[in-house]
């Protein structure tokens, strides 16, 4: 299994997210710069966070033209598995890959804290790793522009369709995102994006190792195609 993380001028947790890689057993993974035109023949790509170019005009909508999104994209389109986090789950959107778009808190302010999350769906390929009857995760959350949106006449389409992994629990939505979503994949579920940062909850000293699900999960499903 060979993870790809995408670095882009104002990334700050692409080390985290390919140490959080690293952990899956038997995984490799390798760092790809936002002017590379390949991706290296890996077998699933991730959009870690950040503040990719400095998160000017609009977060992610810069990252979104960089040459090495042209090749995600073409990969995403062809099947490919495609993990977005936080300012990767902005980028995603901003590419067409993901529904909706992540607004600004209601608060207005940045926000860090551990939440738990409601696991909706464990039948995918970024939630299958999930242990037999835990309906939860406790994985931190940091930003600033994080309040999922999208028509409602599209987030009922989203619903029935299945494409919402996430939810933040009861009482526990930071940010303002409507139902409550933290995480939702493309229609076809091959693209995931969630604000919630799964690499900085893998390891028992921080807290929480519910985050390393996510990737086992990347991998088994690599492994099963």
């Amino acid at each position: 299994m060979k993870f790809g993380v995408v670095r882009f001028p104002g990334t700050c947790d692409d080390f985290d997210a390919r140490d959080a890689a690293l952990r899956v057993d038997g995984a490799q993974a390798v760092l790809l710069w936002h002017g590379d035109h390949s991706l290296q023949d890996v077998d699933a790509v991730i959009v870690p966070g950040g503040f990719s170019y400095g998160d000017y005009l609009r977060v992610g909508a810069i990252a979104r033209f960089a040459p090495v999104m042209t090749e995600v994209i073409e990969f995403a389109r062809q099947g490919g598995t495609v993990l977005g986090i936080c300012n990767g789950f902005q980028i995603l959107c901003e590419a067409g890959l993901l529904p909706g778009a992540l607004l600004p808190n209601t608060g207005r302010r940045f926000i860090f804290r551990q939440v738990d999350l409601d696991v909706v769906r464990t039948d995918t390929r970024f939630t299958s790793a999930v242990p037999a009857g835990q309906t939860s995760l406790s994985i931190p959350i940091k930003h600033t522009t994080g309040r999922y949106y999208a028509p409602e006449d599209q987030l009922d389409a989203m619903e029935a369709n299945g494409q919402v992994l996430l939810r933040y629990a009861r009482g526990q939505n930071p940010n303002g995102s409507l139902r409550d979503i933290a995480g939702v994949t493309n229609e076809a579920g091959n693209v995931f994006g969630l604000m919630p940062h799964p690499e900085h909850a893998v390891d028992p000293l921080t807290g929480s190792v519910d985050g390393l699900t996510l990737f086992t999960s990347m991998a088994q499903a690599v492994a099963n195609v």
